[in-house]
């Protein structure tokens, strides 16, 4: 139950990732590149906020206030949205906002590896992501519907305050803090004392003239964290100017373009619900490794089908929501390897790590469009998901 404010939180900001670009660029005027701008600069501000997020919520041992402190800024914010007609000023109230929003992100990561055993992560993990993907298909459900109707950008922003504004009011009343603290601690003991039987084993393997039955590699955090990087990356160069490639250059109407977006949170859902179906992946790392060669096919699949325009709405839908599919999968893969790789107090650690990658996508996704062309900057980031394979594949 104490999911459910998140689930209106995410509705409003499914809406809101369609919204706010067609909203700079046709209502205040802004550019391209005003947009890559205030992605980027929101992107890079949340960075030190992630981190400290993360930091202060462990170190207090209070993780619903920041929750709370997330909910409510955004509500608060959306509503000052409407009473500015200015790129600059819009530009840093969006950053502002940013920097509060991810004040939920790491205490949440806390509350599902606190209240579930280590064994039960991916699991749980899937059942929230997958709850709060339904909310975002229903956010992108409602800009259809606000799109079709043709109802006022106010209009539009009121609603996404007032989503904000109840995901604040239920989590007061269903949100708690754990009594105790330690799922965490208990596995990164387990992982050291792993480490060492296996190392004594080698030891004795060598020592009686046998050949070792097994490599002793430490999992890398570092390369497992640029692979992170070159993935964020890409999906930002990819996402960010996507909205306004549909709009201009395959001249889909808003109803449209919110049509594709729901069928990639679509596919998320499907694949939440898998993910949430199995108590544990068999070999979490190989499976995250095909899952990132998949998305990148998917970006080189878009591509030809664009040039070759055969069929472009159906196929492209059917992309769309694989990439969906693909992205729940890796996202559930990738949080509970990283909440075990990550001690407590720097839980903010890995939404940097994302957050790097997001804040130079965000500016070169627009910048690429603009002076490559969108389909240029699409095989560029279909060439960094192999890059973020090769890594996961070489070096964890």
């Amino acid at each position: 139950m104490w999911r459910l404010g998140f689930f209106f939180h995410e509705m409003a900001f499914g809406l809101l990732s369609v919204f706010i670009p067609l909203y700079v660029v046709r209502v205040l005027g802004g550019s391209l590149l005003e947009l890559g701008i205030m992605t980027s600069v929101a992107l890079f501000c949340s960075m030190p906020a992630s981190f400290f997020w993360g930091y202060i919520c462990d170190k207090t041992r209070r993780f619903k206030s920041y929750i709370l402190i997330s909910f409510i800024s955004a509500s608060i914010i959306i509503y000052i949205f409407t009473l500015t007609t200015s790129t600059v000023l819009f530009i840093v109230l969006y950053v502002a906002m940013s920097m509060l929003h991810v004040a939920h992100e790491a205490p949440k990561n806390v509350l599902i590896a606190e209240h579930y055993s280590h064994e039960d992560w991916e699991k749980s993990y899937a059942s929230y992501e997958g709850l709060t993907e339904v909310g975002w298909f229903l956010g992108l459900l409602l800009g259809l519907l606000v799109s079709t109707f043709s109802l006022s950008a106010h209009y539009t922003l009121f609603l996404c305050s007032g989503l904000n504004l109840a995901a604040f009011v239920l989590s007061i009343f269903l949100v708690a803090d754990p009594l105790l603290i330690f799922e965490r601690r208990l596995v990164n003991i387990e992982k050291k004392i792993d480490f060492t039987y296996r190392g004594f084993r080698v030891a004795s393997q060598i020592l009686d003239g046998f050949s070792p039955s097994e490599k002793l590699q430490e999992e890398s955090f570092l390369a497992f964290g640029i692979a992170l990087v070159f993935f964020s990356l890409a999906s930002s160069i990819f996402f960010t100017p996507l909205p306004i490639f549909f709009s201009e250059k395959l001249a889909f109407s808003n109803s449209m373009v919110f049509m594709v977006y729901m069928l990639n949170s679509g596919g998320g859902v499907m694949g939440y619900f898998v993910a949430s179906r199995r108590s544990t992946f068999s070999d979490a790392k190989a499976q995250m490794r095909r899952i990132v060669l998949f998305r990148s096919a998917l970006i080189f699949m878009l591509v030809i089908v664009v040039q070759a325009a055969v069929s472009t709405q159906l196929l492209a839908g059917i992309i769309f929501v694989s990439l969906g599919f693909a992205y729940a999968v890796y996202y559930i893969l990738m949080l509970s390897l990283s909440m075990s790789l990550m001690p407590p107090g720097r839980t903010g650690v890995f939404d940097v790590m994302v957050g790097l990658g997001a804040v130079s996508g965000s500016f070169l996704g627009p910048f690429l469009a603009e002076a490559l062309g969108y389909l240029s900057g699409f095989l560029i980031a279909g060439a960094l998901f192999l890059s973020a394979f090769a890594i996961l594949r070489i070096f964890t």
